[in-house]
């Protein structure tokens, strides 16, 4: 029996638009309220998708909330993977690569709250992700390129490791981001202000810099 046609140019762009809609409203809902906290109804509602649509293309709000995870994941290693980084010495690149992760955490709050609950969770949906593995691999494999190429030039130490560095970056720009508010009543230290970022920020690069200098 022959195959039905594939669906219309248009439609399947306007299918892939959907999709997408869905996806980052449900991003949102997951990281305010978690997964149990999360209801498919209003999701639909903030979007021009119905319920059923929503199972369509998702199969189960499991299906929806490994879409999410997918997308957000997909997103930072994005950012991280068109920096351009091997067009700059190591030390100036191994400073942007920082400054870019610290940036993305930062306009992306609702990044570091899923990435919280999907913890509390103990990284259940997370695990059965292969295609998250795989950019994992990528960007640990960019970060192992640019420490060779810093000892090679004798501006980095031998040793380090590149998912060890790739840690301490990320808790770093976390941490500014998942603690402001309890830091900020506890402190009395407004961690929001652009000036207090830009101190941050500052401070968070030069503090990789300093563990990883020859």
């Amino acid at each position: 029996m022959a195959k039905p046609p594939p669906p219309p140019v248009d439609q399947r762009r306007s299918a892939e638009r959907t999709r997408a809609d869905i996806v980052e409203i449900a991003l949102n809902e997951f990281a305010d309220k978690g997964f149990a906290g999360a209801r498919i109804d209003e999701i639909a509602d903030r979007t021009d998708a119905s319920k059923r649509m929503i199972y369509y293309y998702f199969g189960s709000k499991e299906g929806l909330y490994q879409a999410v995870l997918e997308h957000a994941y997909a997103s930072i290693r994005t950012t991280e993977a068109v920096a351009e980084l091997t067009s700059l010495a190591p030390t100036a690149a191994l400073a942007r690569l920082v400054e870019i992760t610290f940036d993305y955490h930062l306009q992306h709050p609702e990044f570091v709250r899923l990435v919280m609950n999907e913890n509390i969770q103990r990284g259940t949906a997370i695990g059965a992700l292969d295609s998250t593995r795989t950019r994992n691999d990528s960007v640990l494999h960019m970060i192992g390129t640019l420490l060779d190429r810093g000892v090679a030039d004798g501006v980095f130490r031998t040793g380090l490791d590149p998912i060890q560095l790739h840690m301490t970056i990320s808790a770093l720009a976390f941490y500014n981001v998942s603690n402001r508010y309890t830091f900020e009543r506890i402190f009395a230290f407004d961690m929001t202000s652009d000036e207090a970022n830009a101190q941050r920020r500052a401070i968070v690069v030069d503090t990789v810099l300093r563990a990883c200098q020859a």
